[in-house]
Parts: C-alpha cells; structure tokens; sequence
C-alpha cells in the first residue's frame, strides 16, 4: 500500500521507480519522520538517497537559491534569460541569469503555488494557489491584478496564442477557459474523462489543444472544447505536452518513464523515447524543434536528438527528484527544478559540445594490394556519442 493523504507509519510511500537509486524503499516512522530502506546493503537511513555525480560531469552556469520548498514550475522570459519559479512555500519570484533575485517574491494568501504560465507577450503570469485559485500577476511590476479567480482544483494552466483566453485542467478532470481581462470563466465546462488533468496545451495556431491526465492518455479538443480524439499508448499518467510548431506532432512525458512523439490528426505513434529511470515530469521542446528536453524524478535532465532520436550528451544532474522544467524561446539555455528547492540554469551547447569532446583513439592500418599500385589506409577510431563508424580513406602511393 502507498499513501500521501493520511500514511500510517511503516507504511511505503514511494512507488516502484520514484527513487532515484535502486534498491531503496521509502517510509514512514512513528513520528512522521522518512526513512529509507537499503536492500543493497540491508541497512535504514533517514537519509534520502542520491545518485553519485560522476566525476567531470556537467554542472550548471547558475545555481538561484531561495524558495524554502519544492519548485513546482518555472518559466523562462525576455531576451535576458530571466526566470520565473513556482513553489510550496506560496511564492512565485523572478531571477535574473546569473542569479539574483529581481525585487521581492509574489505572495497570495492561497498557499502553495503550482502551476504558472506566461502570456504570450510576456507581461503577465497566471498561477494556481493550492486552494484552487487561479491568480493573475503584473511581471514588471510583480503584483497581482485584480481579485483571484475562483478555480476547481486546478492542477495545470496554459494560455492561447493570441493570448485571449486562459485554460485550466483540474484535478476533478475538468478543463475550464477564462477571460484573463475579467477573470470570468467562457464557455462550458469540458468533462475530459481523465480522472486528473495534469497537462493542457495549446497547439501553436490556437484552433485545438491537448490535455493529459491520470488515465494514461492523451487528449485532442477542438477550440470549442469537441473532442477530436483520444490517443492511446502510454502505461501510466500523462504529465507533461508539446507541439511542434505546425501543430503536426505533440510529445508527451509520462510516468511510465518514456517520451512519445504522436500524429496529432490521427494519434499515430512515430517515436518512443527510452532512458529516464523514473518518472517524466516535463518536458519542452527547442525552438529549432531539432532537440527535446525532459526533466524527471531520476534527478536528470536529459536532451534528445529527433534526427537520431537518441539521447545526446550526458543527464544533466540534480541532487534530488526533477519536477519543473523550462527553455529559453531561443533554445540556448534550460533551467530546471524540483525537491531539492535550487534552480539550475545549464548550457545546451556547452551539454552539446561535451559530448562531442569525447576523446577519440585512431588507429591506422594500412593495407597494401600486390594486384595495384594504391595503398589503402584504415582509420579505426574508438567508440563515442558522436562517433561509431570505421572510416575508410583511399591515398595514392
């Protein structure tokens, strides 16, 4: 059994693969306090487990210090790489580049804050608090603007490209549409059938978006909120969506540890991902649409090629379980976050270009032909990310 509402002590609270060391099993004492299980070494900590961080790995540009728990969500504005986070402690604060904080954290008397998301012409952010609420906020000015909305559990929030409209999934399985000029809710209700909406997006041209949820699927809508259809593939929930910028494919990360690539007309699936341990929570895509990001509870962030489809580079790694992840509009740099309350900011090419430094061995054999005056030359090189092909050069003698 596993419970986060009311868990008795003893009992396990992680589920298979949530942490990101193997071997280890979370639980509760008497006292509400965790510890943690080593079937490895058949010993208890209260310390939680952490990958080891291999020796000359990547480590980020900038580390931004200050929320006091979790980060849930984070986003990315301006030219100047700043950015916007989301956490448990009930604060939304915007961070320069390198670090610091700009002017003071936003705060509502909702609680916690979840989800945010940016408007179009980055000048304003919408939120959700943890009793519900959907608040809107002022960016440069960093205040709210006018009177919260009265929500429905929302867990997830998106805005639409011409910025004329917010959505909101919730963890009733509903998805609503706001005016974000008077905060009134438009349109009807969508009942989705997911169970819980983690994930709404809009396609890039506005006439439909998509929605994932706690059933394991992926949904299509219509702007008026008519299903187009349902697309069926993933083992677990759904928790995080993409488009492509012609609205042709979307990509989901799931809890099943696997990004998928999907026709959005039909719901044909053209790509699996393979490589997190552990669950997806987020996932974006780079502006040139050659890269994905993931962010995942493995404590890694990962970013994958769709020429190859394989991973590039090394995970990108925290010390403890991912849950935000956001890149910049001109794909140059990515932050992410999650439990263990930093933000890191990294370098796609600087992520890149490690791994394209690999050293490589050449050997060479030359090969003579008795039958011909042409000497051929055999340059085998050792084996790497970017590199895995015997080359074969022909030189006159």
């Amino acid at each position: 059994m596993a419970s986060w509402n009311r868990p008795l002590p003893g009992m396990r609270l992680d589920l298979p693969g949530d942490l990101a060391v193997p071997g280890y099993e979370w639980h509760i004492s008497p006292l509400g306090r965790s510890y943690f299980v080593n079937h490895n070494t058949r010993t208890t900590s209260w310390r939680k487990p952490t990958p080891e961080r291999p020796a000359g790995s990547l480590t980020p540009e900038c580390i931004m210090k200050g929320h006091s728990e979790f980060v849930w969500s984070l986003a990315c504005v301006g030219t100047n790489y700043n950015v916007i986070s989301a956490s448990e402690d009930g604060s939304i604060r915007q961070w320069r580049r390198y670090g610091e904080q700009v002017g003071k954290p936003w705060r509502s008397d909702g609680g916690a804050v979840g989800s945010i998301a940016v408007s179009p012409d980055e000048t304003m952010v919408v939120s959700e608090s943890l009793d519900g609420r959907v608040w809107l906020w002022n960016i440069k000015e960093g205040s709210m603007v006018g009177d919260p909305w009265e929500g429905h559990g929302v867990r997830c929030l998106d805005w639409s490209p011409n910025a004329c409209e917010v959505a909101s999934g919730s963890q009733d399985g509903t998805i609503r549409h706001w005016n974000p000029d008077t905060g009134r809710q438009i349109a009807l209700t969508i009942e989705t059938g997911h169970g819980c909406v983690n994930t709404i997006k809009y396609s890039p041209q506005g006439d439909k978006f998509a929605s994932g949820g706690s059933d394991d699927m992926v949904r299509v809508w219509s702007k008026d909120g008519k299903l187009l259809i349902e697309i069926k593939g993933h083992d677990y929930a759904v928790n995080s969506l993409c488009w492509s910028k012609d609205g042709a494919h979307i990509f989901s990360g799931s809890s099943d540890r696997t990004i998928r690539k999907w026709q959005s007309i039909d719901g044909k699936e053209l790509v699996i991902l393979h490589g997190h341990t552990s669950t997806v929570t987020s996932i974006c895509l780079s502006s040139d649409e050659r890269h994905l990001v993931s962010a995942s509870f493995d404590c890694s962030v990962r970013i994958w090629d769709f020429k190859t489809n394989q991973q590039v580079g090394e995970p990108l790694l925290h010390d403890d379980g991912l849950l935000a992840l956001a890149i910049s509009s001109d794909g140059r740099y990515v932050t992410s976050a999650g439990l263990d309350r930093k933000i890191y900011l990294w370098s796609i090419e600087t992520a890149l270009k490690k791994d394209g430094d690999h050293v490589r061995v050449c050997i060479y054999i030359a090969i003579i032909n008795p039958f011909s005056n042409r000497c051929f030359v055999m340059a085998i090189h050792s084996p790497s990310q970017s590199s895995r092909n015997a080359q074969l050069y022909q030189e006159m003698s």
